[in-house]
């Protein structure tokens, strides 16, 4: 049988914060785009839940935490997924962490611990799954970055910070890594209504969110899937060191009236 292009048949995918959230929606993309997925996060069950939701698909997948903040957690990750499968084609770093407070109140250890989460916590993914991705000559990389990656938002200084960082990160690695076959890329979603934003999104803050978003609403998880499985697929093979917004617009937007 042919391979169609976003056919994800016979692939293996991790994703690392892959239990909740868009983390979740898209490890369920992926399986529903035909590839075996690991999704991966701190509490054992919620890793449950969501594996027994890849296997209602008829996909394969391990139960297995991590913790981005741990790097022998994430080495012990790939090496249980090499020792299930024999490989992994697809890692997603959707691990993230924010905190809303003026920037002069900040504790530092809240700084540390977003740019630690979200940032670092990517680069240990990333270097936990390279090698054998390099040397097997093929690999798609993945990150979750924000319309911080890109554009400044009121008092969440730790969270743009890391989310620049993520932007950066992902181009020099995609520098870095191109030429062994393995691909980095980013999404950039924008304003997603979810059980912990959507209290604040009632208020002022939603608002001018959906004053500046063309489309005049928030977007909904799954509308993030297309992207990640573009990423993944055979598509985007000549597809290296890209930030893909999913914004409803809000990016592009200058007036809107």
């Amino acid at each position: 049988m042919t391979r169609t292009l976003f056919d994800l048949t016979g692939r293996l995918a991790v994703v690392v914060g892959g239990t909740s959230g868009i983390g979740r929606a898209i490890a369920l993309g992926l399986a529903d785009a035909g590839a075996d997925v690991v999704a991966t996060g701190r509490r054992q069950d919620l890793v449950d839940e969501v594996a027994a939701a890849i296997e209602s698909r008829q996909r394969r997948t391990l139960r297995q935490t991590s913790n981005v903040a741990d790097t022998p957690s994430l080495e012990a990750l790939r090496d249980a997924c090499l020792g299930a499968f024999g490989k992994v084609d697809i890692v997603v770093a959707a691990a993230g962490a924010i905190k809303r407070v003026p920037t002069l109140e900040m504790d530092e250890a809240d700084w540390t611990r977003i740019l630690d989460t979200n940032l670092t916590g990517m680069l240990r993914t990333y270097r936990a799954f390279a090698k054998p991705m390099i040397e097997r000559g093929y690999g798609r990389l993945i990150g979750i970055g924000s319309l911080t990656s890109v554009v400044g938002l009121f008092e969440v200084a730790a969270y743009g910070a890391s989310k620049a960082g993520v932007a950066g990160l992902t181009k020099a690695l995609a520098v870095e890594w191109a030429r062994y076959g393995v691909t980095v890329n980013a999404i950039l979603p924008g304003v997603f209504e979810t059980d912990l934003n959507r209290a604040l999104l009632a208020g002022p803050r939603g608002q001018e969110f959906l004053a500046r978003t063309p489309m005049r609403r928030f977007g909904r998880v799954d509308e993030v899937v297309g992207a990640a499985v573009y990423f993944a697929s055979d598509a985007a093979s000549f597809v290296t060191g890209h930030l893909l917004a999913v914004d409803g617009g809000l990016l592009a937007s200058g007036v809107n009236q």
